[in-house]
């Protein structure tokens, strides 16, 4: 498994433009999904969204539409505004408007997206946060659940 994670790893870091990692996100689309447990708070006219990315998935994340801070806590390979890092341990990065990343998990890893809001409807806020909207988990019903 380690030569395959490595193998992702090489692949997501030379993933440098938002269609290369749509690229990406479509061939992975192919492949079943998983659960990330998305979990959103509304408070104080900001929006987290968190999920938890288990060991050895490898995900694209939305198009965003606004700048944010993204929290992450955990080992994960991901593509940023400054290329691919390998993220360890607790990070708090800041995220511009226009972003898509891709990411292969090394550990089971915690990434929470803040932005400010003044919206209260859930399908509203993740309108204004990404045109991919309808890629959300939040929106799909097809996903793999424990034990499947």
């Amino acid at each position: 498994m380690s030569n395959d994670i490595a193998t992702v790893v090489e692949i997501v870091s030379s993933l440098p433009t938002v269609a290369a990692v749509s690229t990406l996100e479509n061939l992975l689309l192919t492949l079943p999904q998983i659960d990330l447990g998305t979990r959103i708070l509304l408070h104080g006219g900001m929006c987290a969204r968190t999920i938890l990315i288990p060991a050895g998935t490898v995900l694209t994340g939305a198009l965003t539409n606004l700048d944010n801070v993204s929290v992450v806590y955990g080992d994960i390979t991901v593509t940023t505004d400054e290329g691919a890092q390998r993220l360890t341990g607790f990070h708090v990065l800041p995220a511009k408007a226009g972003a898509k990343r891709a990411g292969v998990a090394h550990a089971d890893t915690f990434w929470a997206m803040v932005w400010p809001t003044e919206l209260t409807d859930l399908e509203e806020i993740e309108n204004e946060i990404t045109p991919e909207s309808g890629k959300l988990q939040t929106r799909q019903t097809t996903l793999l659940t424990e034990g499947d």
